[in-house]
């Protein structure tokens, strides 16, 4: 194949998805912005290294999976504290845009969760993933996956709950 065409179908999928990976990195970041264009990068980077291998079998699925394993890793790496979000941080323009308290109340608490609960919060909830989908993504089982779920909406009714107790 020659490499104008597959930069044209790496393009192609990049519009189709960027922004889709880009909500994604939000949420998993709790609204860094830094840190999930970071995150988006390493994703597409590597699909486009693996693009002859992977476009056929479907980028997407792959791009996300790469993205969630970039935030665990990231997370993991001794000295990373993660940043305070702020209600001056800058905002992706949304169509539907919901309250800006609730916005920061929820990416405080979700900040506040163990990494890999936030991932299983975001893919369920966020990206619709099914369980089955979820632990192929973070590479456990389906019983870990609906356990850490659990686990995590538990944590993040606490946290919701405290955050509205003390307003």
């Amino acid at each position: 194949m020659r490499g104008g065409d597959r930069e044209a179908e790496f393009r192609e999928y990049l519009l189709a998805d960027r922004t889709r990976l880009m909500r994604t990195a939000l949420l998993l970041t709790a609204g860094d912005v830094h840190t999930a264009e970071d995150l988006v990068q390493t994703a597409c980077t590597r699909v486009y290294v693996h693009w002859h291998r992977i476009k056929h079998e479907g980028a997407g699925p792959y791009a996300h999976r790469i993205l969630v394993n970039a935030f665990l890793d990231e997370r993991r790496r001794a000295g990373r504290h993660p940043e305070v979000v702020t209600a001056e941080a800058v905002e992706p323009r949304l169509t539907d845009v919901p309250d800006q308290a609730d916005t920061l109340a929820v990416r405080g608490a979700l900040l506040d969760l163990a990494p890999r609960q936030r991932a299983v919060l975001v893919l369920r909830y966020f990206q619709d993933l099914d369980v089955a989908s979820c632990a192929r993504i973070l590479e456990c089982t389906e019983g870990t996956v609906k356990s850490q779920t659990a686990k995590a909406l538990k944590r993040l009714k606490e946290l919701m709950t405290e955050e509205t107790g003390s307003s």
